[in-house]
């Protein structure tokens, strides 16, 4: 048996995904410490997994690229955070290594930190990444304008310049992060690619027909399927009163002040036929109360037991509801609002399993349009 410390970022949308590895491995005989969002102790004991709290200071750092005023300002603004991020992390990961003394460490690929201190170590290390795969390859696009995959010169060419435009944005982030690395006795970052393939593996949490065909992977990337765990739960009383066709409405569950797209929802599907289900997550439900139109609005419902109920959801176009909808065999709408969305919103339309609407055209009328386009799926 082996002692195997899990160790993720301040999200749940970054722990849920990996909880299936977990499980798998405690169920194989492995003693597993899960180490993440102190909130989240009772979800990761009540499944009967060790929780081990990431530091608060970490947690006091949240994301703040929504107020970024273009895609490279968003960028610069993550990484910026993660970069901070990273100190806390170490002495976190030496903390839990002295008292944990695992066999093997897993960590999220958003904690630069923790990654880096895994790495300085002997014994062998994995990361998990639950998002798009940021690592170039002759068959993809670059990473988060959310292209298809190059067709021709020019198409490479425009690759080339986005991925040089966003290798000097990440530089100061980079820097920072070598810094620490060279403290650790780690060989410095080439860019943010080079991140994810500095793990002995990488668990992919995707499904390769979801995933652009390449001629070569890294030789330790390893796509493993999307993690659907969710925390069991029963269905809400009222759904199955609900007629149809249902849509469900769903945001992020780390704030990226996407609530525009419930508001333009509930205005573009007043009088539809149906009904609408509405999650708010790290938006305050309160803010759409004055909207006026009939639908459910919770901050929070167990997606695993609510989505194979609907009809279409719409989505901001993170990968664990894309990926949980698609599972279910439902169509989505995706309003991809930032980080590695648009690149799901892509996937979606080369599986022809939903529709798009960009951010900077989206209106209540285009949203009506794309769900009633995605209910012909």
């Amino acid at each position: 048996m082996s002692r195997i410390l899990i160790y993720t970022s301040p999200a749940r949308g970054h722990l849920y995904p990996i909880m299936d590895t977990a499980l798998t491995l405690r169920d194989r005989g492995h003693e597993v410490i899960v180490q993440t969002l102190p909130g989240e102790r009772d979800t990761v004991a009540g499944a009967g997994l060790e929780h081990r709290p990431i530091s608060p200071a970490i947690v006091d750092l949240p994301l703040l690229d929504y107020a970024g005023s273009n895609p490279i300002a968003q960028l610069r603004r993550t990484l910026d955070r993660w970069s901070a991020r990273a100190p806390h992390e170490i002495e976190d990961m030496r903390a839990a290594v002295a008292e944990v003394k695992p066999d093997l460490c897993v960590v999220d690929a958003n904690c630069w930190g923790a990654a880096a201190y895994a790495e300085s170590r002997p014994d062998p290390w994995a990361m998990f990444l639950p998002y798009v795969l940021p690592v170039p390859s002759p068959q993809t696009p670059a990473f988060g304008p959310g292209f298809a995959p190059p067709r021709n010169s020019l198409d490479r060419m425009r690759d080339r310049l986005v991925w040089a435009v966003q290798r000097k944005a990440a530089a100061p982030a980079i820097n920072r992060l070598n810094a620490l690395r060279s403290g650790l006795g780690v060989s410095p970052l080439r860019s943010v690619s080079d991140v994810y393939l500095r793990a002995d593996s990488l668990l992919y949490l995707t499904a390769e027909p979801f995933e652009y065909p390449r001629d070569r992977w890294p030789a330790s990337v390893h796509p493993v399927g999307p993690g659907l765990w969710a925390p069991p739960s029963g269905m809400p009383d009222w759904l199955a009163d609900l007629p149809r066709p249902r849509v469900l409405v769903s945001i992020s569950t780390e704030f990226q002040d996407d609530g525009a797209i419930v508001e333009a929802a509930l205005a573009g599907l007043a009088g539809e036929p149906g009904s609408v289900v509405v999650t708010s997550a790290a938006v305050d439900p309160s803010r759409f109360d004055h909207m006026g139109t009939p639908a459910h609005v919770e901050r929070f419902l167990p997606h695993a037991t609510v989505i194979p109920e609907m009809d279409v959801v719409v989505t901001h176009g993170g990968m664990g509801t894309v990926q949980r909808s698609l599972a279910a065999g439902v169509p989505v709408v995706v309003v991809p609002w930032g980080r590695d969305q648009s690149e799901s919103a892509q996937r979606v339309v080369r599986c022809e399993a939903g529709t798009v609407v960009r951010r900077g055209k989206l209106t209540p009328e285009r949203l009506r349009a794309a769900v009633r386009e995605a209910l012909e799926c």
